[in-house]
């Protein structure tokens, strides 16, 4: 069944899905929406199979080099060399070429802050920035090589240190302003960073979160730090915590710097950037991201999974640049497109639940680009708020983050988008370091759920037990080439990413997703390959489950975790929050569990469903299943201190230790 993008009674009308996998309904790109597109034709991924180094070395063209490489890629497997000999500068490419070309009055940023102030920042104006906090990280001694952790809420000056850092060859370390004094820390440490950049504080529903308490607590821990800078935002005093010679307020330093910092060339290898993850052991995961290459793939998936008008998009990746979604997106990807972005500080729902929709208007948004976790959270909310907004400045929605469930698609589409936006859904991760699986909306048919293919110059496949290729049907999600932007290694540890990422399938990077592949080959991802439940001998994916769950039009969102069940191995736990004026009871629960076993069989009906007014979840949206499978099987709680609402979690283990359990 085909279903026109602009035709939402039609898709409203379309069947149910039988089976998550083979989505009926289809959306092609509309004509109106083709008639704009910068591609509507399979060129870019006929270039790619064809000269598949040639096609790469067009897609590095587009960036100004100081020197041009001597070979594209120098490939000894699993470590990688992209554009081997050349030299450029990021923050160059990302701001002094386009106010040479002319363009420096155009908006970089539209930028605001949680309580309402605002700034609308040119290129012109963020150069003079970068080169002003450039010069004055050199007046502190740090030079090529050296590394600087960064500690800032969404502000204008996490993006200007980045492209500080950037310019001088510093690498940069951002860790997240949601995490806590311990996890700063330990990341500081792991990259021996010679200098912070923080603030007294940011802004998180109406209460300043103290940045530079926390890291005052922990820098008498932290021997190679030399000087803390830290920025003036929510006013809070914290001059009593300051030590003299190690601490400075940004404006004092900037007030003095030299107006003129030039760029460093850099070599193509060079590190540009350290961003941790989890790891398996309690040890985070630096990983590592270098120039040329990265610029390069951020660059082209921006222009084209995004369909990029730099001239006249105003582009909102609603991540936080802690995250790797936001270097790419946020910061490296669209400047160097010299692409207007927008930047918020808070969260959703402050000062009410229509936030996001009041900015989308104001600014005229044209590309929004968030996770299937904020759409869900939307969905409970309800469409009032949507509705009250004019949204049709919008033309393009993107996913990412995790795999998002077919209705969220549909209603994301349908709610925000007005039917005429495609969606885009895309896979990738901090290690690879750039969007490696999506469509390209002037080209690609689209199914609800599926982020179909991977993108020209990509070459990935699904793979069983044995690393045997799967055409169709469920496996391992493997890339089979390298790819520019692909991670270079673990800091400090480079047996420890042959160990991680190169061994399950030798020959292929495995990183822990699993997919499917279905009857028209699009990709289907089911989450990490530790969130398949194992039932009775059979292997059920939570993403399935939370997808039939989502599927009924009660359900707002849900997560599935798998407990120890000493019947069936594993035991499903479902934990479902209801669409607003939907109230729970045990009645209410069958009908879900039986919804469950109509959709993908009884083996995956849960054997218990507990409803909760919200799910545990990270500062960046994400949800914590491995708190709820501590839930399910009744076990201490680990660390809550990345979570939004620590509460949430205690609520749930009273309504968990109060639901009845199917026999």
């Amino acid at each position: 069944m085909s279903v026109a993008p602009d035709d939402i009674e039609a898709a409203k009308a379309s069947v149910a899905i039988e089976d998550y996998y083979h989505e009926g309904r289809l959306f092609p790109p509309s004509e109106t929406f083709k008639a704009q597109a910068i591609l509507t034709d399979r060129s870019l991924y006929e270039a790619a199979a064809s000269d598949w180094e040639g096609f790469w070395a067009e897609q590095a063209e587009q960036l100004d080099w100081f020197e041009r490489w001597r070979s594209v890629c120098d490939w000894d497997q699993p470590f990688a060399k992209w554009f081997v000999g050349g030299k450029l500068n990021v923050s160059y490419n990302c701001l002094d070429r386009h106010v040479l070309a002319g363009n420096g009055g155009r908006v970089a940023y539209y930028w605001e802050g949680e309580p309402g102030d605002r700034r609308v920042i040119t290129y012109s104006e963020l150069l003079d920035e970068v080169e002003h906090f450039a010069s004055a990280l050199r007046s502190l001694g740090v030079s090529k090589g050296d590394r600087v952790a960064i500690y800032l809420p969404m502000i204008p000056e996490i993006v200007v240190s980045m492209l500080a850092c950037a310019r001088i060859g510093a690498p940069h370390s951002v860790v997240f302003g949601g995490f806590s004094p311990d996890a700063l820390r330990d990341r500081i440490n792991d990259a021996a960073a010679k200098v912070l950049v923080t603030s007294d504080g940011g802004w998180r529903r109406g209460a300043a979160t103290p940045l530079f308490e926390n890291a005052a607590s922990i820098l008498a821990e932290t021997p190679s730090i030399e000087h803390v800078v830290v920025v003036r935002r929510t006013g809070e005093d914290v001059s009593g915590l300051m030590r003299a010679g190690r601490d400075h307020f940004w404006h004092d330093l900037v007030a003095g710097a030299n107006p003129h910092c030039p760029p460093e060339p850099m070599d193509a290898e060079d590190l540009l950037y350290l961003l941790y993850t989890s790891g398996t052991t309690a040890k985070p995961k630096g990983i590592m991201h270098t120039t040329g290459g990265y610029l390069t793939q951020v660059a082209f998936s921006h222009r084209y999974v995004f369909d990029l008008r730099p001239e006249s998009d105003v582009f909102w990746c609603a991540a936080d640049c802690g995250w790797v979604t936001g270097h790419s997106y946020i910061v490296y990807g669209p400047l160097a497109n010299g692409c207007t972005g927008v930047m918020y500080e808070g969260t959703p729902d402050f000062p009410a639940k229509d936030r996001w929709w009041e900015i989308v208007e104001r600014y005229r948004v044209t590309t929004l680009y968030t996770a299937p976790t904020a759409i869900r959270t939307f969905i409970k909310w309800g469409t009032e708020y949507p509705a009250a907004h004019d949204l049709t400045s919008l033309r393009l929605l993107g996913s990412v983050g995790e795999p998002i469930n077919p209705e969220a698609w549909v209603w994301y589409w349908e709610n925000i988008g007005g039917g005429r936006c495609p969606v885009v859904d895309t896979w990738w991760q901090t290690e690879t370091g750039a969007i490696l699986i999506a469509p390209l909306p002037g080209v690609t048919t689209l199914k609800p759920g599926s982020a179909t293919f991977p993108l020209p110059g990509i070459e990935a496949e699904v793979v069983d037990d044995a690393g045997r290729q799967v055409e169709r049907g469920g496996g391992y999600l493997t890339l089979t080439r390298p790819w520019p932007a692909m991670l270079r290694g673990i800091y400090g540890d480079l047996e420890r990413y042959r160990e991680t990422y190169w061994t399950r399938f030798p020959g292929r990077y495995f990183a822990g997703d699993g997919a499917k592949v279905d009857d028209d080959g699009y990709l289907w991802f089911v989450g990490r390959v530790d969130d398949v439940m194992n039932i009775s001998g059979h292997r059920i994916s939570t993403t399935e489950v939370e997808s039939a769950l989502v599927d009924h039009p009660s359900v707002a969102e849900s997560a599935v975790v798998g407990a120890k069940d000493e019947t069936t191995g594993q035991g499903i736990v479902a934990f479902v929050t209801l669409k607003a004026g939907i109230k729970a009871s045990a009645e209410h629960a069958r009908e879900l569990r039986d919804h469950v076993a109509r959709r993908i069989g009884p083996i995956a009906r849960p054997k218990a469903l507990i409803f909760t007014e919200e799910l545990p979840k990270t500062r960046s949206g994400k949800i914590m299943r491995r708190l709820l499978r501590d839930v399910a099987e009744g076990r201490d709680l680990g660390d809550t201190t990345t979570l939004a609402d620590a509460g949430v979690v205690e609520e749930i283990r009273r309504r968990a230790q109060t639901s009845p359990t199917e026999d």
